[in-house]
Formats: structure tokens, sequence, C-alpha cells
């Protein structure tokens, strides 16, 4: 199930034609590249995972289990939202935590028209999958950090949010129809 926040959901005159501009958000372990790849697909638009955005200082804290501090993230920010900018009416997918509404705010500085897709899951659904993942930087034990960091979509962000608990086609589906309640049924895909 998805809750949709699209009072927001102008389209800010961007043409008919052009593709969302999206950020696949949530803690670490929620499925942001997983899905945030199977949406990019189903768009037709380029998937960019974040994380090979942030500065090789950024890493070494993370895969340390140091969080990061609000000095680390912003140049961090920057480059997500210039990404997202410079894909235009192109479109983009790209996974970001974006845990903060602060952070949103950075992003859609640079990239207003930004979606935001929240993938939300249980402490113990986000656990199972942290400890089953390998070759990863983002330690489980940080998990409680991130849950403590994340402040859930306003209702004046343009934004869905999308339950994890479901099999991956039904939450690849309710993602595709937040993103098209939210930015209008104009949103091409590949797909039909």
């Amino acid at each position: 199930m998805s809750n949709v926040n699209s009072s927001a959901a102008t389209h800010s005159g961007r043409p008919a034609a052009a593709r969302p501009q999206v950020i696949v958000m949530g803690v670490s372990g929620c499925g942001k590249t997983t899905i945030g790849d199977l949406v990019a697909r189903e768009l037709g638009v380029r998937f960019l995972d974040g994380d090979s955005l942030h500065p090789v200082e950024n890493v070494a804290k993370m895969a340390a289990g140091t969080p990061l501090t609000d000095e680390d993230r912003w140049p961090w920010l920057a480059i997500v939202g210039s990404e997202l900018a410079a894909a235009g009416a192109d479109g983009l997918v790209l996974a970001c935590s974006a845990l903060r509404r602060s952070y949103r705010d950075a992003i859609r500085a640079q990239a207003p028209d930004t979606v935001f897709l929240h993938l939300h899951g249980s402490k113990e659904v986000l656990g199972s999958r942290l400890e089953g993942r390998s070759g990863h930087f983002m330690p489980a034990a940080l998990l409680d950090s991130q849950l403590a960091t994340l402040e859930p979509l306003e209702d004046d962000e343009r934004g869905v949010v999308v339950d994890i608990a479901a099999p991956v086609p039904a939450v690849l589906a309710d993602a595709l129809a937040g993103i098209t309640a939210v930015v209008g049924s104009h949103v091409p895909s590949v797909r039909g």
C-alpha cells in the first residue's frame, strides 16, 4: 500500500513529455538500489546509486561504523541535486537516503521537480535484510542511527511512501502508481 503526497504536485511548467526525476529514499536495507533500478527500467530512464557519489572520506567513515555528520553530507547532497538537475527532461532515478527534510530541501534547491519515493519498512524487516547483505559499506549497526535520523515526508513534499514488506513486484507496482499519481498521468513508461 502506498501513501501519496500530491498536494505539492504542480508540474512547474515541465513539458508533458518530460520524464520524472525521482529520489528513492529510505534507510539502509530498504531496497533503494533494487527498487530504484526497476523503477528506472520501467520509466525508461537512467538509474544512479547515490552511494557512488560519496567522497571517499564519507565511505571510509561509514565502513568504520561512524555516522556521517551534516558537514559530511552537504557536498554529497549538492552532487545529488546537480545530477538530477543535469538529467532535465530525460529523467533520472537516483537512490539516496535523504533521511531529513533539510537534505531533501537541499536536493530540491537544485532540482525542484524531484519526486521522493520513500521505501518504508519495520526495524525487523530492515534488520533481517541488512544481516543477509554482503559487500556493502553500511554496517547493520548504523540502522538505529538512521531510523532515529529519518524524518518522514511531509504533506507539502512531492512524494510517495511505499511499504517494503510486500514482494518486490508489488513494491514496484505501488512505487510506479505513486509516482504517476504525484506527477500526473503523463509519465511516460517504456512498458506502456
